[in-house]
């Protein structure tokens, strides 16, 4: 099978996976009876939760043992779409720069099921990676590996570490770095980052009908990676399709990535493309 004939199967599926986001709501912390309270009026101290502010019939002083938190409630905040928008788009410097104030913001929950936290501090690796800040990258990998469960070091440290490659490493080696990390058993987000980037040492090497499959394995293969890499992802292979001529593709899959892109730049790239296409 030629790649093309890949991506052309892969193409109705980028599609079908695509959905509308939801509205943000603050986050919440969520007591076990079912009680709960805004994220911002508490601190963490080890295994207690400090009431900061008094909020829901709760009084500024309070403690409570972090195990009485069941989950955070809420939806993502708007500004990590934002962020990982700007990251994809080569745009890393003004991604930290909104990423690195949300993490302080959510870090005490960051070890409480259902947190913000880590979706925020896993993409502001991919943003210290990509700038090639081994350190900040490296200290946050440990943070990050410590508010899991997980055996073992986070799967982002090792995206992490594939992404700080010098220009010096061939595209050869950058790419089978890369593949490596979507295998089966890697988590669909770190596959999803994987197969964005893994498109660009593709393309070094000529292998545009690879680059393509690549771009177009996020939406389709990783969907649950996350909705703004599934449409960033789906703008970059229109691209790729408009200059192949397969302008009908191309436009259906710029519409697919504007549901999900509000609030993002992604919206405006996604109009500008769609206005050269006509």
């Amino acid at each position: 099978m030629s790649p093309f004939t890949s991506f052309t199967r892969l193409l109705p599926l980028a599609l079908a996976f695509t959905t509308a986001p939801l509205m943000a709501d603050p986050a919440q912390l969520v007591f076990q009876n079912g009680r709960s309270i805004p994220l911002g009026s508490v601190d963490i101290a080890q295994d207690q939760i400090l009431i900061k502010t008094a909020a829901n019939g709760l009084s500024a002083g309070q403690t409570f043992p972090l195990s009485s938190i069941s989950h955070v409630f809420g939806d993502r905040p708007a500004e990590l779409n934002q962020a990982i928008a700007l990251l994809l788009f080569d745009r890393p410097k003004e991604a930290i720069a909104l990423l690195e104030p949300l993490l302080a913001a959510h870090r005490v929950s960051a070890k409480i099921p259902g947190n913000f936290w880590l979706e925020s501090a896993r993409a502001l690796l991919v943003c210290y990676a990509v700038s090639g800040d081994a350190a900040r990258c490296t200290q946050l990998g440990k943070e990050i590996t410590d508010a899991t469960s997980l055996q073992g070091s986070d799967p982002f440290v090792s995206l992490g570490k594939v992404l700080l490659m010098p220009s010096s490493v061939s595209p050869e080696d950058r790419d089978v770095s890369l593949k490596d990390l979507t295998a089966d058993e890697m988590p669909a987000d770190v596959a999803a980052y994987a197969s964005f980037y893994r498109s660009r040492p593709l393309k070094e090497q000529k292998k545009n009908a690879e680059a393509l499959q690549a771009l177009l394995a996020v939406p389709c293969l990783y969907s649950s990676g996350g909705l703004i890499l599934n449409a960033a992802s789906e703008i970059l292979a229109a691209d790729m399709l408009a200059g192949l001529k397969r302008t009908d593709e191309a436009t259906r899959l710029i519409n697919s990535a504007l549901r999900v892109a509000q609030g993002t730049i992604l919206t405006d790239e996604a109009n500008k493309r769609l206005e050269s296409l006509k």
